[in-house]
């Protein structure tokens, strides 16, 4: 099939130029208004389409890729995660999928190491009194936060973006711990000054930061489940920009509102968009939307690599990010 007649349906507003090169290159249909699709929604683009092009707003299950077309053969998805698409499923129906890995992982590193200084030196809540009236002058005692320098950060996750963030915390001085499927290299983890626990839960006992980076799958739901965050010590603060469902949020929100941890910062959520009413109105909680990969920047790389994979598997070629059951 020629490229320029491959049927390529693209569920959200992507950056100007990759729209621009998309109907360029193909018979493309774009989102004008940029809301998620319906699950009928999907159905009829998956009928329809030689190519979708989905966000992780998409849930692409079993059922919903029983009744794609016999034309779609590949699902060329927006972003890293990919919990959102029985991959499994849609191997079998013969459909390739891929993903967008590496081009978000500096952004996403980077809010982390925001949310861990934002939470620890009270940022967000200064900024609130500030705004609220109710600064009314240093004081040796008021406001006080924790420094950075010396604690200890257990990353749960030793990818691509844990590691990263590991280089940032070793700057910022602190003890750079992790627990990870297996350890990293020796090179790697003695660039890092990273110590490797096989043991999550004693880990999670000993950190005064908890940071999750793993990818979530069906092993790593709750992974941080109600019984392990009370191995936390109550000073210890948890940071999630990997994806809600790894932590109990409820447990979490509740922990937080008795005083049983001293904070958390949060970029993702278990029922996203909705997030724990709780955690909305405590002052120790920093609460952002989903901004790991948001830089102008970095959505373009990201719509740069559905390009390629497309391109690649049009060409009869393996996608350079192909995903494979296996691996998940």
């Amino acid at each position: 099939m020629a490229a320029s007649k491959t049927k390529v349906i693209v569920t959200r507003r992507l950056p100007d130029p990759i729209e621009i090169r998309m109907r360029a290159l193909f018979d493309t249909q774009l989102s004008v208004d940029d809301k998620p699709f319906t699950p009928e929604d999907l159905v009829a683009a998956m009928q329809q389409a030689d190519v979708l092009a989905p966000t992780i707003t998409d849930r692409i299950d079993q059922t919903l890729i029983d009744q794609a077309g016999p034309q779609l053969k590949l699902i060329a998805n927006f972003g890293a995660g990919i919990n959102h698409i029985n991959v499994a499923a849609a191997n079998a129906r013969g459909i390739m999928v891929t993903n967008t890995p590496g081009a978000l992982t500096d952004d996403t590193a980077d809010i982390a190491m925001g949310l861990i200084l934002a939470v620890m030196r009270r940022m967000v809540e200064g900024e609130t009194v500030l705004r609220a009236g109710e600064f009314h002058g240093w004081s040796p005692t008021w406001m006080t936060g924790q420094k950075l320098g010396g604690k200890r950060l257990g990353i749960i996750g030793m990818g691509r973006i844990g590691q990263a963030l590991a280089r940032r915390a070793d700057a910022f001085g602190m003890q750079v711990h992790y627990h990870n499927r297996r350890p990293i290299s020796s090179g790697i983890a003695g660039a890092q000054g990273a110590t490797y626990w096989d043991d999550l839960e004693q880990m999670l006992a000993q950190m005064d930061v908890i940071s999750l980076n793993c990818p979530y799958t069906p092993a790593t739901y709750h992974l941080l489940s109600a019984q392990r965050l009370k191995l936390l010590r109550p000073e210890a603060i948890v940071i999630n920009t990997a994806r809600g469902e790894i932590i109990d949020e409820a447990a979490l929100a509740n922990m937080l509102e008795a005083g049983e941890l001293a904070g958390a910062g949060l970029d993702v959520y278990e029922h996203e968009p909705r997030v724990n009413p709780t955690l909305m109105k405590l002052r120790n909680v920093v609460l952002l939307p989903h901004l790991g990969s948001a830089t102008a920047e970095t959505r373009v790389a990201m719509g740069e690599k559905v390009l390629v994979n497309i391109k690649a598997f049009l060409d009869g070629q393996s996608p350079p990010d192909r995903v494979l059951p296996s691996l998940l």
